[in-house]
Parts: C-alpha cells; structure tokens; sequence
C-alpha cells in the first residue's frame, strides 16, 4: 500500500489520518506570514536604505558645488590682485599717449605704446576685466565710482561727472578699481 501512495504522487503525510494534515498547513500559513513579515522589513530597510543614499548623493552634489562655487571666487579674488599690479602700468601708458610727441620722428615709438596698450588691454578682456564707464556729463554712481573732489562747475549740475581722472576696472561683476572723477555740486 506505501507503493501505490507513491505511485500516485501524493506524500504519505497528507493521507495520513486525524489531523496531521491541518497540523501542517498552519504551520505553512505562519511560515508564510513569517516569510511575508520579513519580506516587508527588509523591503522598510532596503527603502531607508535608498532614501539614506539618495541624500548622502544630494548632499555631496551640494556639496561639490560650494566648493566650486568657492574655488571660483578664489580664483577670481587671486585674479583681481594680480590685475591691480598691472593697472597702474597701464594708467602710465595711457598717460603717455595723451601727450605724445607730434613729430614725425616719434611716430614709430607712439605706433609701439599704442600697441602696447592694445596688447594689454585684449589681455584683459580675455580675463573678463572691463572698463566701468563714466564720461563727463554722466550721474555720479558711488558704487562705481570714487569723488576726489566736489567743486563749483557752471557746465554740469549737482552730482554730475566733471572729468574721469583714473579709469575704473572691474573683474565680472567685481570693482576691482572705483573710476576717480571730479564731480560737480
């Protein structure tokens, strides 16, 4: 008779009498509510275990760009230093150009500086450095601009820019240099 339970394919457990059978499926139904319950633990664990990495990854993104951020404006600070030895050279230049030599025999010198000049200032533009632009006539921006002097002027009104006496720079949006200018009141 164990031959014919076999020949069939059913486990002599099953066909045993009383209550074996029962026995084993509740222990079938709390092995799987036990299996289940692991299931959704590991699968809470796994969840807080992505949500952990996606805001260390989000917090080292950030991070990675601070310090970016932060070398720029190192960069940009070095920058600026180094230009502002180099602005009084070319203040020298443009100086000498105002008043150039008119004759003829100085033409290949003021031919030079003016090439000199023009070299200097391709440089700058190359690094971002601009002029910041006052001309007589324009308001007076203390932001960009230094007043050397406030005087008395029949041409321009109150807080009008007389004359640039030394041209301003700035790196990007940074003043490295104010304009100084005469300004009227």
């Amino acid at each position: 008779m164990e031959e014919d339970k076999y020949k069939k394919g059913v486990p002599a457990s099953e066909e045993t009498p009383g209550n074996g059978g029962e026995v084993q499926e509740s222990a079938s139904q709390a092995s799987y509510e036990e299996l289940q319950k692991q299931f959704e633990d590991l699968k809470k664990s796994s969840d807080d275990y992505l949500d952990s990495l996606q805001r260390e990854r989000a917090s080292f993104a950030n991070y990675r760009r601070r310090i970016e951020q932060d070398n720029a404006l190192v960069y940009d600070a070095a920058l600026a230093d180094s230009i502002k030895l180099f602005l009084p050279v070319l203040d020298d230049l443009e100086r000498a150009l105002k008043n150039k030599p008119t004759n003829e025999t100085s033409a290949p010198w003021v031919a030079g500086i003016e090439l000199i000049l023009l070299k200097l200032r391709k440089a700058m533009e190359s690094k971002h450095v601009t002029e910041i632009a006052a001309k007589p006539g324009e308001a007076f921006d203390p932001h960009y601009h230094e007043a050397v002097t406030h005087e008395e002027n029949e041409e321009w009104t109150d807080g009008q820019i007389i004359e640039v006496v030394q041209t301003g720079y700035k790196l990007k949006d940074r003043i490295i240099r104010p304009a100084l200018v005469r300004v009227a009141k």
